[in-house]
């Protein structure tokens, strides 16, 4: 079986610099969905919010209800107390008995104030209850509404690129097979690193692409000549000659097209 031959230091240029153009379009892709996604997750738990809320206001109105309902009940017991009392006194026997009945109807009448100001209280909450679940419907409704749109958009937004997306992230993990790990590790770490995402750039007038450190006349001559890897000494990334990086662009942009 015949040993596979090692890849030329230019060949691991040109892949690495592929690799490096079909990560920055999933990059560029995913920029335009921009803070969207996150948008959509924060709406998400806020509508959820509001919804928990409207629960236990609704939960904290039939509550009072219940308590209005058990303090008439209260009421309506206290009152057939009273009468029962009255027909009581019509039968007694000396002072004491009717002085003890009279007790006991005054404290049924006590009772019947202390519910009747409980229930005023309490419908006095309620009204305050249906004001703040009002504006909490209204809230919901609002974000509601913002939340759909959002996700419309975001799902617009996702249809429009996720064919070409899919396509490109197993295109990306093609390439990455043809790449030796050691180089795989070192690129995704400058990366990693980057706040671009830039790992292989090529040198721009004089300078690494997207820096304004100038590269020495000599680095130049060296990176031009495809026979060993250079980085940034200022970015740490892999630099590569403007030529190389024309005809690999021109090489993805057709593979590019194919993939929409």
């Amino acid at each position: 079986m015949a040993k596979k031959t090692e890849s030329t230091v230019e060949e691991k240029l040109r892949a690495l610099f592929d690799l490096q153009l079909i990560d920055s379009r999933v990059d560029e892709m995913r920029s335009v969905r921009g803070e969207l996604p996150l948008e959509v997750e924060d709406l998400e738990d806020e509508v959820a919010g509001l919804k928990t809320r409207l629960q236990k206001l609704a939960g904290e109105q039939e509550l009072l209800n219940h308590q209005i309902a058990e303090k008439k009940n209260s009421i309506e017991e206290s009152k057939a107390l009273i009468k029962k009392y009255t027909e009581q006194q019509k039968n007694v026997r000396n002072n004491r008995e009717y002085n003890a009945i009279s007790k006991e109807m005054e404290y049924q009448e006590l009772e019947i104030q202390l519910s009747e100001k409980k229930i005023k209280e309490f419908k006095v909450l309620i009204e305050q209850k249906k004001q703040v679940i009002s504006q909490t419907k209204e809230k919901y409704s609002e974000k509601e509404s913002h939340l759909k749109f959002k996700k419309k958009e975001l799902k617009e937004i996702i249809s429009e690129t996720e064919k070409e997306e899919n396509a490109l992230m197993q295109k990306s993990e093609e390439f990455q097979k043809n790449i030796d790990e050691r180089l795989l590790k070192a690129y995704k770490r400058i990366r990693t690193n980057s706040k671009n995402g830039l790992a292989v750039v090529p040198i721009e007038r004089g300078a690494s692409g997207g820096s304004f450190f100038t590269i020495p006349p000599q680095i130049q001559v060296e990176i031009a000549s495809r026979k060993k890897i250079v980085t940034d000494e200022h970015s740490g990334r892999i630099l590569i000659d403007p030529a190389l990086a024309d005809e690999e662009r021109e090489k993805m942009n057709k593979m590019f097209t194919k993939l929409k």
